[in-house]
């Protein structure tokens, strides 16, 4: 199917998915109106299900962009009833696959030969369904358990007809999330959907993450298998683990040290191997007792150089460690994060950018909740600041938004707790204070193998 037949084929399946959600609310409107308290709330939960179940079961068969709208609203979205999450919640660990002949047929493109041929076992049926691709199980000859990811044929062409839609890209992510900037939003997909596709860049991105993590006592980063990864397949060690879903019905105290695993993770990668993996999304993670945490898909890596980092680590510094309201607003003029002689007092800039540092800026347990996280989705978005005007992210910094809009929502989901200002002073690197916590004192060993 040509690029344009494709758009509207996809645009009207689309189209048919947001008017049946505006005809649903229309026709349930009286009632609406007529009830109140716990019976109006009952209602619009009903009604958000029947919709979340509505978009997971369209956009989960889609694949490409369409699916990635519908991963997004299943954990940013602000005030989602906890069942639609959940139903939502589909489009994180797997949809619907591809036919095993397709996949067959892709890795015999790639590599040479069918599966069966190639592999000494291979499952026909996958262990894992995304937007971009479906990976897996197999035995190498030589016996070595592998996960095999396959990028779906077609996709770069559905993708690139997704994206030229525009304006039904952005009437699906103002329904999915109310609450964002949808320009910004189609902006981000436009320029960072096309690096998913390219898996030779994923599996260097995955073998620096590795290489980085090797020997660390709670992260995995799977290796990958080199001789059995090309353009459009990547073949990685396999791994095992509970998915997100599943974790979240352990204890609070497991949670917990998952919890500090993903923010370890997530800063050391970023202050230390300058590198920040851009897709922090539930169905990335599996997990294990202990806090163990195996890492998956890399194909949204950013790299920073030293100058890029030193503005975000003078912001933070200025602010919640010397407490210097002027510094830190001089840091924000530095990094482009401000206007500089911007008609906006110090203090309301200060008012304005200190929920963003809330977990770090006052020693102690604190626990992350989903009414934070979306508090901060909401602050970034608010254009109704005075400050909105003369603020700006800059392009090197647009990827680090994830870390506001991903983790801080998974953290919340999770409701994990912790000393995060006591983490973060570990790993800041004006700082590079003791261990806090057994999970750092564990990361001793580790660090000193990869900074003797």
């Amino acid at each position: 199917m040509s690029e344009p037949l494709l758009r509207v084929s996809r645009g009207l399946t689309a189209m048919r998915l947001a008017a049946r959600g505006g005809a649903r609310y229309a026709v349930n409107a009286p009632r609406l109106f007529a009830s109140a308290g716990e019976h109006r709330q009952r209602l619009r939960d009903d009604l958000a299900l029947r919709t979340a179940q509505d978009v997971a079961d369209t956009l989960g068969t889609m694949k490409g962009v369409l699916m990635k709208i519908g991963q997004f609203a299943s954990y940013v979205d602000d005030g989602l009833a906890p069942q639609a999450r959940r139903v939502l919640g589909r489009l994180q660990d797997s949809v619907p696959p591809m036919s095993p002949e397709l996949s067959a047929g892709v890795i015999e493109a790639e590599l040479g030969a069918p599966p069966d041929e190639v592999f000494a076992e291979w499952d026909p049926l996958p262990i894992a369904a995304a937007s971009i691709g479906q990976v897996h199980r197999a035995i190498t000859t030589d016996g070595r358990a592998v996960a095999v990811k396959v990028q779906y044929p077609g996709i770069a062409e559905t993708i690139a007809a997704d994206l030229g839609n525009v304006s039904l890209l952005r009437s699906l992510l103002r329904m999915a999330a109310p609450s964002q900037d949808v320009n910004e939003l189609v902006e981000e997909l436009t320029m960072r959907i096309g690096e998913e596709l390219d898996y030779v860049r994923e599996a260097e991105s995955q073998r620096q993450f590795a290489a980085y993590f090797d020997g660390h006592p709670t992260v995995t980063v799977p290796r990958v298998v080199d001789e059995f990864s090309t353009a459009r397949v990547i073949t990685s060690e396999l791994s095992t683990g509970a998915r997100f879903s599943e974790m979240l019905d352990w204890s609070q105290e497991e949670k917990d040290l998952a919890a500090e695993t993903i923010y370890r993770f997530t800063f050391r990668s970023l202050y230390e191997l300058q590198s920040f993996n851009g897709d922090p999304h539930p169905g990335n993670y599996l997990f294990q007792p202990g806090g163990q945490v195996t890492f998956l898909d890399f194909g949204l890596v950013k790299n920073f150089t030293r100058a890029e980092l030193e503005p975000l680590e003078q912001m933070i510094r200025t602010l919640c460690v010397d407490s210097d309201p002027e510094a830190f607003r001089r840091a924000m003029e530095d990094a482009g994060f401000l206007e500089r002689a911007a008609p906006i007092p110090t203090d309301q800039v200060i008012e304005h950018m200190s929920l963003f540092y809330d977990t770090v800026k006052i020693p102690g347990p604190k626990t992350m909740t989903s009414e934070y996280s979306s508090a901060v989705a909401r602050r970034y978005v608010d254009f109704k600041s005075p400050l909105a005007a003369y603020a700006k992210i800059p392009r090197s910094y647009v990827i680090v938004q994830r870390i506001n809009l991903g983790v801080f929502s998974i953290l919340g989901q999770m409701h994990a707790t912790a000393d995060w200002r006591a983490i973060s002073e570990e790993i800041w690197p004006f700082m590079q204070a003791p261990p806090s916590t057994p999970m750092g004192e564990a990361e001793e060993g580790w660090r000193a193998l990869v900074r003797p």
